[in-house]
């Protein structure tokens, strides 16, 4: 029988990350809980979601867990806190590895029932010159780092030690995970692929009269069924207008001729996202119209995509398909000159940044600029490229009758890539953006 909750990667893997951290932390430590469960009524709870951070450092998938890393010590250096074991628990929920089974299981220095955390991890901290932990997330672990600020303040003077100050845990972290390493790059190509292949299986099904609802229950369905862990957020399916929403999750009616349905999901593998977008053509024919949006911010794809290489700035990504977008919106009639004052009307129609970066979190960690300058890429990180153009009531009404002919279309176009020493890979390559070909999945072809 293999390991309950085994870790997905090789501990090797785990090891070289947290000797990167280590190298990082100097005298200060890491204090870092696993997600905790989120009610969603009475005494149901929403499917847990493993702590990103914790599944990173050690492959960790149980709650209740605390992962501390200490830089000061000698030895016990990785300690885990977890659940002891627990029949009658175990009985309602699934096993547990319990305490010696987390230690072997992750490669831990030390494992001792998350029961003794108030008892130990003061006396932990106590030669640390700064704890890395997030306050005021309700989560495990607070009390016992404020006590052990707290005790520092009282008697770490007299003695010269005991931490002083706390510091975000992404200070650490968060760079280390923007790069991905050989496997995360395996796990999203996985993800992608799997993605790929769930949007082929349901572009069939846009037909004037299905529902929306409809199209993201096979989709979702066919992330579980591929072997992800299923959607890695809430699945997009907007016909018609609200493919202007950008955030739509209704995904409650029914399709009609003449629109296009929006949609933006992705895979979930080993906890990494894949995000993919697509708009399609009901019935696999588009109008005039929305084909001349589609074509605008397609090719604002295509730039966007070639501006992604080592050295190149997120902003010049973005740049580029802003650029394809106010020459098509120009192209278009929708866009004139603008106002005295107005410095960015495209973005009555494109109100949103090209990218983000993408990981273990579908937004993932890792900060855009630094010094108030775009963040150059480097290798191994990844980013998404998804320009679009909405046509909703709002902006249509501020274009002083130019844009009525496209009232209610909204396009986005999503890519996945990577950025290689090189240049760059689209992981999503493999699913069409040309409307020939788009229209064709939907007819069947």
């Amino acid at each position: 029988m293999p390991p309950i909750h085994a870790p997905l990667a090789p501990l090797s893997v785990y090891a070289a990350r947290r000797a990167r951290v280590f190298d990082l932390l100097g005298d200060r430590a890491l204090v870092l809980p696993a997600a905790a469960h989120a009610r969603r009524s009475r005494d149901t709870e929403y499917p847990y979601r493993p702590d990103s951070e914790v599944r990173w450092l050690c492959g960790s998938e149980e709650s209740d867990t605390v992962v501390v890393l200490l830089g000061h010590a000698d030895e016990e250096r990785f300690v885990i806190f977890t659940r002891e074991r627990d029949p009658e628990a175990e009985l309602w929920a699934g096993p547990r590895l319990g305490v010696e089974g987390a230690r072997e299981l992750h490669g831990a220095d030390a494992a001792y029932p998350i029961d003794e955390l108030d008892e130990r991890l003061p006396a932990m901290l106590d030669g640390c010159a700064a704890v890395g932990y997030r306050l005021a997330e309700g989560r495990r672990a607070e009390p016992e780092v404020r006590a052990a600020l707290r005790h520092a303040r009282e008697r770490g003077a007299r003695r010269g030690t005991g931490p002083r100050a706390l510091f975000d845990p992404g200070e650490v972290l968060d760079d280390l995970r923007l790069i991905k390493d050989e496997w995360e790059i395996a796990r999203m190509r996985e993800a992608a692929a799997l993605t790929v292949d769930a949007f082929r299986e349901v572009a069939p099904m846009i037909r004037s009269g299905a529902g929306e609802w409809q199209v993201q229950g096979r989709l979702d369905g066919a992330f579980r069924a591929g072997g992800g862990e299923g959607p890695a957020y809430e699945s997009i399916v907007g016909g018609g207008a609200n493919a202007c929403v950008l955030h739509y999750v209704r995904n409650d009616r029914a399709f009609e001729p003449g629109e296009l349905v929006l949609i933006d999901a992705g895979a979930s593998v080993a906890g990494y996202a894949a995000d993919l977008t697509r708009t399609f053509p009901v019935d696999g024919r588009f109008t005039p119209e929305a084909r001349a949006v589609y074509e605008v911010v397609d090719r604002a794809r295509a730039a966007a995509v070639t501006a992604v290489r080592p050295g190149a700035t997120m902003a010049a990504v973005h740049e580029a398909a802003v650029a394809v977008i106010v020459a098509g919106l120009r192209e278009l009639g929708v866009l004139e000159e603008p106002a005295e004052g107005e410095t960015t009307p495209w973005r009555r129609f494109y109100p949103h940044q090209t990218s983000h970066w993408l990981g273990l979190d579908v937004h993932d960690v890792g900060d855009y600029a630094r010094d108030g300058q775009s963040r150059p890429l480097e290798p191994g990180m990844v980013l998404t490229v998804e320009p679009g153009l909405y046509f909703g009531e709002a902006g249509v009404d501020t274009a002083e009758g130019r844009a009525d002919r496209f009232r209610g279309i909204g396009v986005r176009l999503e890519d996945d890539v990577l950025v290689t020493a090189d240049g760059h890979e689209v992981l999503t390559a493999v699913m069409p953006t040309d409307p020939e070909a788009v229209a064709a999945l939907v007819a069947g072809g």
